[in-house]
């Protein structure tokens, strides 16, 4: 009797002890990318509305403007090269060690950004150091997203990964709703104006510094997961995760990175500043601040789809809700600008709030997915790297080709079109691979975890990832 009540009450114990560390898991994943995305988007929103004038004015208002938003570019082109760096670490020195160097890194560089001088006071000096600073957070944001993925995921009870792996997509939207909104109140209240250009927009870098603080404090407080204490038992038996992740599942990183693609393409069409840019333009006529403030509201609609197929993840499979959310973008590609370019501000709301519906559909069920498709072994690898290469290929450059679009047919139909097809390559993707909901990520677990993944033609077993 005795012993079973002490069994009951141990149990009791380890529940209440693990549910504690998944609330802890939770808060760290959503505050650290909410960070580590405040400090990108920040620089997305700067790269529209005042860069071009600050640091390339040399090159004339239109040409200035496509260097101004391929810096934004530049910083992708090193995120493979921060993924793999992080991927191998992080598979071997563990996933909270990657975080936190990661989430530093970031905010060290976006608060440099805002000390920056300008063209005319230094020169081509200037422009130099913004592309040096752009690529340093190229390289941290290659490996932050990986790594809070697999904190979530990998903490979470088997029947809510999907809604735990929502965690870290919420960080995107939330850094976007508190990047748009501390701009919209240095263009609207605090430095209005020419203010805004002269000092205001440094302003919102420099709070990087006191975001670092929090975060790092929280990152440094919750422990490593289950799956990486596995790994560290047997990891004199592995190879380097990288060679053996290229070597064994490439076509997996390939697909797995066209799934992102779309989503990063639609995405930065509000995050990387276009839609900011050209809604302030003379043919369209809103302000600066008016533009922000629908942003913002858009991130919150982002916010709460992204939350909302966290559940649906869990509740019909991570691949029919990307599917749903990226029909929802294929739809509202075209509507998206016809309602900017009524020049109403209420259409201007609803025209983001619901293309942000099918941004969250299609990004939410992202981390559950790219965990369960992945060996244990070489997971961070597989999952950073997969998410780097889509951002290439998805939004690297979306920002600058939307621009040279609309310069080149002088029509805002040409960029829907944009988004359409890369919209409709990521749903073939994604129908591709099969839906692992549920599957066993446990390093006991890889051989099952090394086939299958593909929803029909090859699903041979690969080689054990650790021989």
């Amino acid at each position: 009797m005795t012993d079973t009540h002490e069994t009951a009450e141990t149990s009791r114990m380890r529940q209440t002890a693990q549910k504690k560390t998944q609330r802890r898991v939770a808060f760290a994943s959503i505050i650290g990318t909410t960070i580590e995305w405040y400090d990108y988007f920040t620089y997305s929103t700067a790269a529209a509305l005042v860069f071009a004038q600050l640091y390339f004015a040399p090159a004339g208002e239109g040409v200035g403007q496509l260097l101004a938003f391929a810096t934004i570019g530049i910083s992708f082109l090193f995120r493979p090269l921060g993924a793999f760096l992080s991927g191998h670490f992080g598979d071997k020195l563990g996933r909270r060690f990657i975080l936190v160097v990661t989430l530093v890194t970031m905010g060290v560089a976006t608060a440099l950004i805002g000390l920056i001088p300008t063209y005319e006071t230094i020169g081509v000096t200037a422009p130099i150091l913004l592309i040096l600073l752009r690529i340093v957070q190229g390289l941290s944001a290659g490996g932050e997203w990986g790594g809070a993925a697999l904190l979530a995921v990998e903490h979470a009870d088997i029947d809510k990964r999907g809604r735990a792996g929502s965690y870290p997509q919420l960080g995107v939207p939330l850094g976007m709703l508190l990047s748009s909104g501390v701009i919209a109140l240095m263009t609207g209240v605090i430095s209005p104006g020419e203010a805004f250009l002269e000092w205001g927009w440094r302003v919102p870098f420099l709070l990087s510094v006191v975001l670092i603080g929090v975060g790092y404090w929280v990152r440094r407080t919750v422990e490593d997961t289950p799956v990486f204490k596995e790994i560290q038992v047997e990891s004199a038996k592995r190879k380097a995760p990288i060679l053996v992740l290229l070597k064994k599942h490439l076509p997996l990183v390939l697909v797995a990175a066209l799934i992102f693609a779309g989503n990063n393409a639609s995405g930065y069409m509000t995050t990387g500043g276009f839609v900011t840019k050209y809604a302030t333009t003379d043919g369209v006529g809103f302000s600066q601040t008016d533009v922000l403030l629908a942003i913002t509201f858009g991130s919150f609609v982002w916010l709460v789809s992204t939350a909302v197929s966290g559940y649906m993840a869990d509740a019909i499979g991570r691949v029919r809700t990307y599917v749903i959310g990226f029909v929802i973008l294929i739809v509202t590609a075209f509507p998206l600008f016809w309602l900017v370019d009524t020049g109403s501000l209420g259409l201007l709301y609803l025209s983001l709030g619901i293309f942000s519906i099918g941004l969250g559909l299609s990004y939410g069920p992202q981390a559950a997915l790219y965990v369960e498709l992945f060996p244990a072994s070489i997971r961070f690898s597989g999952v950073a790297i997969s998410y780097a290469l889509g951002a290439v290929i998805g939004g690297a450059f979306a920002p600058t080709i939307a621009q040279a679009l609309l310069q080149a047919t002088g029509t805002t139909a040409s960029v829907s079109l944009y988004l359409v097809i890369m919209s409709v390559v990521s749903l073939v993707a994604v129908s591709l691979v099969r839906d692992r909901k549920g599957i066993d990520l446990s390093v006991g677990n890889e051989e099952e975890q090394s086939r299958g993944m593909w929803r029909a033609g090859n699903n041979l077993t690969a080689a054990p990832t650790h021989q």
